[in-house]
């Protein structure tokens, strides 16, 4: 389990803790603000210790999680969904195009060579291109950027100048295209339209990996050169 280093991205209210979870590895994300009302994003806890550490953190922080939040419904990203329901009572959020990943979960992680330790729970809400999720005195837009899977969604702060992007744009990559309903030129022509039209100093916290900014990535991304 890696808990992540610290970052010198400066954001406004928002407080953010990055957690690496699973073998793949994942961000999950705890997300709130001076109201100690909170978000997870993509909660890949695996392991014991993973979902533990997750726990722990909430609770010693005094966190009220009101949304649990799937940037996108592939297996790395769902692994402590059903902890969330068991510990929280909460749902995950996500676009209902990626809904097939859950039924398919199984299978998926044979080919990876495991077994799933807990099954799939069905999502609690469908979010859509456009929508807001508010906990506290924040708001986080949902932004549809299709191409790694049918239904990612990138979660975007306006007030705090940051986003959540899933596997959709990392530090010098992009997600892969080559899974079920992906399309890599679907994929480049959304970051290009959705997310290189915001600030440039938007930063980027991506699903893998370092987070970078929009104007680095538009700038040093070899996907857009």
């Amino acid at each position: 389990m890696r808990l992540g280093a610290p970052h010198h991205f400066k954001v406004n209210k928002m407080k953010i803790k990055r957690f690496e979870f699973n073998m793949f590895p994942v961000n999950c994300y705890v997300v709130w603000d001076e109201t100690y009302e909170a978000v997870v994003i993509d909660p890949g806890c695996y392991y014991e210790e993973e979902k533990q550490a997750l726990k722990t953190f909430i609770l010693s922080n005094k966190l009220t999680v009101k949304h649990l939040l799937n940037t996108h419904l592939h297996l790395d990203h769902i692994f402590g969904n059903p902890f969330m329901l068991k510990e929280f009572g909460l749902k995950a959020e996500a676009c209902q195009i990626d809904e097939f990943w859950l039924e398919n979960a199984a299978k998926q992680s044979r080919m990876f060579g495991f077994e799933l330790k807990e099954e799939p729970v069905p999502l609690g809400k469908y979010l859509h291109d456009g929508d807001f999720i508010s906990f506290g005195n924040t708001q986080l837009e949902a932004i549809h950027v299709p191409g790694h899977s049918p239904g990612s969604l990138v979660f975007y702060s306006k007030g705090d100048n940051c986003m959540f992007s899933g596997d959709v744009l990392f530090q010098g990559s992009i997600g892969r295209a080559d899974l079920a309903g992906g399309n890599f030129d679907d994929l480049r022509e959304h970051i290009c339209s959705r997310l290189f039209v915001l600030p440039n100093e938007t930063i980027v916290y991506p699903g893998h990996g370092a987070p970078t900014t929009i104007g680095i990535e538009k700038v040093e991304n070899p996907f857009f050169r």
